[in-house]
């Protein structure tokens, strides 16, 4: 191997360290505002808090891309689930997960990936049409977000269920109904500033 050849797979490797030291940071950014925004909270009465958590979820899925962005999502969930109090009112355990919320808890990477997924599915459909129509893409960007949103309100909902034993209208009332409003509130403001946010850090993502 000659000395060009040793360079090109030093410089190489540096690159892909760089790279993974830059990806871990912004994972790590985006699970701390995690963090804080989970504690942003409005109690409800069955027990089903109101956050912030799903409003940014859905943000570091598109901005970081589906993968790393459930990655954030997935650290998050550990170390809460280790026992940092990282979870909504400052709690934290194994008992959290497996509590009346842990079916929100357990789906939030799935938000995150689907949130993603749908600026992928989004951009590669304005690739192909060759041309920039934000209207296209902010439709589908609200369908998928809404598709993740919906998979989590079920994993919430039938965990509840399970947990506190009580029935479909039971937890269709505690885990979905007073949250509707405010869900289709965030997904139109995450549509809205994901995109843009992304735009401004695509230089250093």
């Amino acid at each position: 191997m000659n000395e060009q050849q040793v360079d090109a797979k030093t410089n190489e490797s540096t690159e892909i360290q760089g790279t993974a030291i830059k990806d871990l940071c912004f994972i790590s950014v985006f699970c701390a505002i995690i963090c804080v925004l989970s504690q942003l909270s409005i109690p409800m009465p069955a027990g089903v808090p109101m956050t912030l958590q799903t409003l940014i979820i859905p943000i570091a899925g598109i901005v970081l891309g589906k993968r790393k962005g459930t990655y954030a999502t997935l650290l998050y969930l550990l170390i809460g689930t280790v026992g940092i109090p990282v979870f909504s009112g400052f709690k934290g355990g194994i008992g959290i997960i497996f509590g009346l919320t842990g079916g929100f808890l357990i789906s939030f990477p799935i938000l995150s990936y689907t949130a993603g997924l749908g600026d992928e599915i989004a951009a590669n459909v304005l690739r192909k049409q060759g041309r920039k129509s934000p209207h296209i893409y902010f439709t589908i960007l609200v369908l998928c977000l809404l598709i993740g949103a919906t998979i989590n309100y079920v994993f919430g909902t039938i965990w509840f269920m399970l947990f506190s034993k009580s029935t479909f209208i039971a937890g269709f009332t505690a885990c979905v109904l007073p949250f509707i409003p405010t869900s289709i509130v965030k997904i139109i403001l995450v549509a809205l500033i994901a995109p843009q946010l992304k735009k401004r850090l695509s230089s250093i993502l």
